[in-house]
């Protein structure tokens, strides 16, 4: 079976993880060829694209048959001329690689890539929701246009995978597919480095962090919807009955300048360490800091975060956005708050501080939680099953 993954950009994230981890689980498959298109990697976020090489070692960038391929005008904002150059151009390579299966990944690579794919006469094509690209968290304008690109996308559309069933929903609410075209598969990662994850002196001293300070971590990208500003009112709140409390940002983005702000002006600044830009081997050795996880997010199909956190013991409270309350169990792996309520958030933040005991209950619930759903294997194995399954009913060889 021949499969062509398309996605916008390989910045650093859980979508882009996610993607890199499953064509490399597919790559050990016999008798599966696996290729990748993505746009150039453009932002603050931190670039892919190095591991994605790994992956792809004798890839020729820019040339039509490297099984790594950047297409220059494939951007994440709306540019009609480079929009239609990229189309042409997606077009043109499925033709040259003659895919069985096209995957495609994030919203403008999602849907030109699927159009492309039917223009090219691809069999299976199978479109990935990572998280929405309408909702209450945009105007109504963006959200008609975005809504109805995806309703004429998803007419090319064998199969939708989602990392939560939160998008499910939200997708068949807006009429956009029927729902047995929707398979939930939980977003797999490495969890080796996080079940091993430990209190690591050394890093915690380079951070300044005291041996009894209790760490708040919040891992995310210092960007709107994220939930930063939400975080730092709670914290604010928290801090004069526990006063070694810390927040750990670990992360970067455009919004830093505008979160420092913030904290000077509640005075404190201090309070907060801000990691900058982390690979995402590294992340473990952070979150074996923390206390706690808080993610606060607006708008996501199902921070990989969340996981991550709980894979090391670590307990989470989380927005109840998208499919947060799909990983964060009330009461079970953490607590759940209704989105805007920071009142809430930092009573349970302070909840936690003062029991012990009561994080070490959700942690070991949440790690095994994990162990049992998020592994890379079974995200792969899920993935090739659909993929098997819909290869044999268009006649195809799996």
């Amino acid at each position: 079976m021949r499969v062509t993954h398309i996605i916008t950009r390989l910045v650093v994230g859980g979508a882009q993880e996610n993607t890199l981890a499953t064509i490399r689980g597919l790559r050990a498959i016999n008798g599966v060829e696996v290729n990748l298109i993505s746009g150039p990697t453009i932002g603050p976020e931190g670039s892919l694209e190095n591991e994605a090489r790994k992956i792809f070692p004798d890839a020729e960038p820019g040339t039509r048959n490297a099984e790594l391929v950047i297409v220059p005008e494939l951007v994440r904002p709306v540019h009609p001329l480079k929009d239609f150059i990229a189309l042409r151009k997606l077009e043109k390579l499925l033709r040259a690689q003659k895919p069985d299966l096209v995957h495609t990944h994030s919203g403008k690579a999602g849907i030109l890539g699927r159009l492309a794919a039917k223009r090219a006469g691809v069999p299976v094509i199978i479109h990935h929701i990572h998280g929405p690209s309408f909702g209450n968290f945009q105007g109504a304008l963006a959200n008609l246009v975005f809504t109805a690109a995806e309703k004429h996308a998803a007419k090319v559309t064998d199969h939708f995978f989602c990392s939560a069933s939160a998008m499910t929903k939200l997708y068949l609410a807006a009429g956009i597919g029927k729902p047995e075209m929707f398979t939930r598969i939980f977003s797999g990662f490495n969890l080796e480095p996080f079940l091993n994850a430990t209190n690591d002196l050394a890093l915690r001293k380079k951070l300044d962090l005291d041996e009894n300070d209790f760490v708040i971590g919040k891992i995310a990208r210092l960007f709107k919807l994220k939930g930063h500003a939400d975080l730092i009112k709670a914290f604010a709140k928290i801090l004069p009955q526990v006063p070694h409390a810390r927040l750990l940002f670990v992360g970067d983005g455009i919004l830093r300048g505008e979160i420092e702000k913030q904290a000077r002006e509640l005075n404190i600044r201090d309070k907060i360490i801000f990691t900058g830009l982390v690979s995402p081997s590294e992340v473990a050795r952070y979150v074996g800091l923390m206390d706690c996880l808080a993610h606060l997010s607006y708008r996501e199909a199902l921070s990989r975060a969340l996981p991550q956190a709980l894979a090391a013991g670590k307990p989470v409270i989380a927005y109840d956005f998208d499919g947060a309350d799909e990983i964060c169990l009330e009461n079970e792996t953490g607590f759940l708050i209704r989105t805007g309520d920071i009142e809430t958030a930092a009573q349970k933040l302070l909840q936690l501080a003062r029991d012990a005991e009561l994080r070490k209950k959700l942690g070991q619930r949440g790690q095994q939680f994990v162990k049992e759903n998020f592994s890379v294997e079974k995200m792969v194995a899920d993935q090739y099953s659909v993929y098997q399954k819909l290869a044999a009913e268009r006649g195809l060889r799996a």
